[in-house]
C-alpha cells in the first residue's frame, strides 16, 4: 500500500477544479461543432472527416506532454505548467473557432473552422492528461478511485453549464440564435467566449492551491512502494517507444473496451444534431441555417447537458458502488445501460423522451471518465505516470479515427443517409465494450465481499 499523504476532500477537490473548464470548452465544442460546420457548409457525410482533426491532434500531442510532464520540474510543478499552457491556447481556439468566417480573405471559413477545431482540442489534450496523471501522483492507491470520481463531477458540472449555454444565452438575456446564411448566431459567439474566460479561471485555482510532490518526495514514496526506480534514460523523445513496447498488460486489455466506448461516443457527438434535426424535427440533412434547425442544434445542447448532469451526480456513488462489486462490474453494468440509451434514441416519439434516453448515457459517460483510468493507475509505475497516460489516449483517439473514416461512408451507403441508425450503432458499440472487460484484469481493485 502507498505511503503517499491521504489528502482531504476539498483537496481532491481543488486538484482537479481545473477540469470544470476544460470540460465545459470541451461541451460547447462537442454540443455545437457539427453545428458550427453545418453552418460553414459542411456536409453531414462529411462531418466525420472534419472532426478527425480532433482525435488525431490528441494522438500525436498526448504521448508527447505525457512523456515530457513526466520529466519537467520547475517553480510551479511538474504538471501544472502543461494546465496553464493547455488553458491559454484553447482559450484562444475558443474564441476563434466560431469566428472563422473573419478570416475567409484568407482560407474558406470551413476549414479555418477545421483549424480551430483542431487547436482547441490540441489544447484541452495539453492540458487534460497531466489531470489525470496528477491524480495518480497525488493520491494513495485506495483513494484514486475518489479521485477520478471527483474528476467525473467536475467535468459534469462543467459539462452540464457549457452544454446549457447557447441555449440559456437565447432564453435568458435574448440573445439571437439566428444569423445570416454562413454566419454563426451570436448566442453561440458568445458562450464560446464565456467558456474562454471560465477555463482560465478554473485553471488558476488549480495552479495556485495545489503543491506537487518534489522529485526527492516521489522517489521515496516509490521506495516504500517496494519499486525500482530506473536509472534516467538517455534516448529522450525516443525512450517513448521502448515504453510502448513495455505497455502493461492490463492498459493493452483495456484498449478493446475503450475502442468500442469512444467509437460509440465519436459517433454520439458527431452525428447527434443532424441525427436529431433529420428524426424529430423532421427537416432534410441539407437544411443548415433554418430556424428549426437552429432549434434542434439548442435542444441537443439541453440533451447533452442532461448526460453531463447525470454523470455528476452518477459519479458521487461510483466509489461505493465499485467498492461493493469491483470497478470491472461497475464499468460493464454502466455501459450496457448507456447502449441502450443510445439505441432508445431511435424510438423517440419526441424530443422529450431524449432527455430519458440522456440519462442513461451519462451513466456511461461518468464511468468512462473514472473507471478505465482507476483500473490503469494501479498497474503502472508512478514513475511512468504522465507518459502511460498520454499512450492510453491512443485508445481514444484510434476509435475515433476510425469512425471517422468509416462513419460517414456507413449512413451514406448502409443507413440511406439516416444520421439516426449511426446513434444506435454506437448503441451496440457501447454494449459491446461491455462485454469485452471480461478479459481486463484489475491489478489492485479494492473490491470487498
Amino acid at each position: 500500500m502507498s505511503k503517499r499523504p491521504r489528502l482531504s476532500f476539498l483537496q481532491i477537490w481543488n486538484m482537479s477544479f481545473g477540469f470544470l473548464g476544460i470540460q465545459m470548452g470541451f461541451a460547447l465544442q462537442n454540443a455545437n461543432a457539427s453545428r458550427i460546420l453545418q453552418i460553414f457548409g459542411a456536409d453531414v457525410e462529411h462531418l466525420s472527416l472534419f472532426w478527425i482533426v480532433a482525435p488525431l491532434t490528441g494522438m500525436i500531442v498526448q504521448p508527447i506532454i505525457g512523456h515530457y510532464s513526466d520529466r519537467t520540474w520547475t517553480k510551479i510543478g511538474r504538471r501544472r505548467p502543461y494546465f496553464l499552457t493547455g488553458a491559454i491556447l484553447a482559450a484562444i481556439g475558443l474564441i476563434l473557432m466560431p469566428r472563422a468566417d473573419l478570416f475567409i480573405a484568407f482560407l474558406p471559413a470551413l476549414w479555418v473552422g477545421a483549424g480551430f477545431l483542431m487547436i482547441m482540442d490540441a489544447s484541452f489534450n495539453i492540458a487534460m492528461e497531466p489531470f489525470r496523471a496528477l491524480v495518480a501522483d497525488k493520491l494513495p492507491s485506495d483513494q484514486r478511485t475518489l479521485g477520478f470520481s471527483v474528476q467525473t463531477i467536475l467535468i459534469g458540472i462543467g459539462a452540464v453549464i457549457g452544454s446549457w449555454l447557447p441555449w440559456a444565452i437565447t432564453n435568458w438575456f435574448n440573445v439571437p440564435n439566428t444569423a445570416a446564411e454562413g454566419q454563426v448566431p451570436p448566442s453561440l459567439i458568445w458562450s464560446f467566449i464565456c467558456g474562454a474566460i471560465v477555463l482560465i479561471i478554473t485553471i488558476l485555482i488549480t495552479v495556485f492551491t495545489t503543491k506537487e510532490y518534489t522529485p526527492e518526495e516521489t522517489a521515496a514514496f516509490e521506495e516504500e512502494d517496494g519499486v525500482v526506480s530506473e536509472p534516467e534514460s538517455s534516448k529522450g523523445f525516443l525512450q517513448i517507444f521502448d515504453d510502448i513496447r513495455a505497455m502493461p498488460a492490463t492498459m493493452k486489455q483495456l484498449g478493446l473496451v475503450q475502442f468500442f466506448s469512444w467509437f460509440a461516443l465519436y459517433g454520439m457527438w458527431v452525428f447527434s444534431t443532424p441525427a436529431i434535426a433529420h428524426h424529430i424535427w423532421g427537416l432534410p440533412t441539407s437544411d443548415n441555417s433554418s430556424q428549426e434547425f437552429q432549434n434542434a442544434g439548442d435542444w441537443v445542447g439541453i440533451i447533452f447537458g442532461v448526460y453531463n448532469l447525470v454523470s455528476a451526480i452518477y459519479a458521487f456513488f461510483l466509489p461505493a458502488i465499485a467498492k461493493k462489486v469491483g470497478r470491472k462490474q461497475t464499468h460493464a453494468i454502466s455501459l450496457v445501460i448507456g447502449g441502450i440509451g443510445l439505441i432508445s434514441m431511435y424510438f423517440a416519439p419526441d424530443k422529450y423522451w431524449l432527455i430519458g434516453s440522456m440519462v442513461c448515457v451519462g451513466i456511461a459517460w461518468a464511468s468512462i471518465l473514472a473507471m478505465p483510468y482507476a483500473i490503469l493507475a494501479g498497474s503502472i509505475p508512478a514513475k511512468k505516470m504522465g507518459i502511460y497516460m498520454g499512450l492510453f489516449n491512443f485508445f481514444i483517439v484510434f476509435p475515433q479515427i476510425t469512425n471517422a473514416f468509416v462513419g460517414g461512408s456507413i449512413i451514406k451507403n448502409f443507413f440511406g443517409g439516416n444520421p439516426m441508425l449511426s446513434i444506435v450503432l454506437s448503441g451496440v458499440f457501447m454494449i459491446f465494450a461491455a462485454l469485452s472487460l471480461k478479459v481486463v484484469k484489475d491489478e489492485d481493485d479494492t473490491i470487498t465481499t
